[in-house]
């Protein structure tokens, strides 16, 4: 029974998810067919173990919710995967459904210069462990957007965000969990908006816990810009995180150029977050108006 599950599934979706490697399938003790014969699918689409569980659970509660079993349904519905009901209860103040362009940036001059440009979400991530610097780099990047309609949000600093007036502020899945349920409610209740980093289901579901303005999913394609913590996620499994985080605006980000922008947007997601594709052009300004031109033809 569980094989021929499992061989329906695969069935229906393995040409989607072409090129990943198997992975070893969890131990489980369930006694839900549903369960294992996705869970053993889902590990042999290359998906980790994680994930793979949390894809088998939603398997299991989206049959159990349509009362049978439909291998060619992938699951896509929040109920399913136990995302919080909407309207959320604690919800960080909202952004726009979409942020067009997002511009990931190494300090405040950088910020200003896309500012005004015309980029109209921007990201101070300045990596420094002198706290003065930092301070100083936050509160120049919120001076420098004044007056542009830019959105800025601050990556990891926090207080120093919460100090400066910034927009908002990203978080990466590790800063979230360390923060303690005293800090999220000061960051919720000062207004500032949270968007937070996922690669893949497991930490969507995670991030959704917190009720963020917005979520950024990726690696997209590979980036040699730091380790990542899980393969290239591809625009096929991108699109399942679309579907099933429709609710949230969202950011793709993660080796995107130019010539990705298409195939990125056709899976519904409002935001593009580039790095290397601003930083690295020989003419910045210029790179960001055919960025953005390509946001607007989509």
């Amino acid at each position: 029974m569980n094989d021929d599950l499992q061989h329906a599934i695969l069935r229906h979706h393995a040409p989607r998810f072409a090129g990943f490697p198997a992975q070893p399938v969890p131990e489980s003790a369930s006694g839900d067919p549903v369960y294992r014969a996705a869970l053993a699918a889902c590990s042999q689409l290359g998906f980790i173990a994680h994930d793979a569980d949390c894809l088998a659970r939603a398997w299991s509660a989206q049959a159990q919710r349509l009362g049978h079993f439909d291998a060619a349904l992938w699951p896509d519905a929040p109920q399913d995967f136990g995302l919080q009901p909407r309207p959320h209860a604690l919800p960080f103040a909202s952004c726009p459904q979409r942020l067009s362009l997002y511009a990931v940036l190494p300090d405040a001059a950088w910020v200003s210069r896309m500012a005004r440009a015309g980029v109209p979400t921007v990201q101070l991530r300045f990596k420094s462990t002198d706290a003065d610097a930092i301070a100083r780099e936050v509160r120049a990047a919120v001076q420098a957007v004044q007056g542009t309609g830019a959105l800025l949000f601050i990556n990891d600093h926090w207080r120093e965000a919460i100090a400066a007036g910034a927009y908002g502020v990203h978080l990466g899945q590790e800063d979230l969990d360390a923060l303690h349920p005293d800090d999220l409610r000061t960051l919720r209740d000062v207004g500032l908006r949270l968007g937070v980093s996922t690669h893949g289901y497991a930490e969507m579901v995670r991030a959704d816990a917190a009720c963020p303005s917005y979520v950024a999913m990726g690696a997209v394609f590979p980036t040699t810009l730091k380790k990542m913590a899980t393969v290239p996620q591809g625009v096929a499994r991108l699109q399942g995180y679309a579907r099933l985080m429709r609710g949230y605006p969202q950011v793709a980000i993660g080796g995107i150029g130019l010539a990705q922008f298409p195939e990125v947007l056709a899976t519904g997601v409002g935001s593009i977050a580039v790095v290397r594709a601003i930083v690295n052009a020989e003419q910045p300004e210029a790179a960001a108006a055919q960025l953005m031109a390509a946001m607007d033809r989509a």
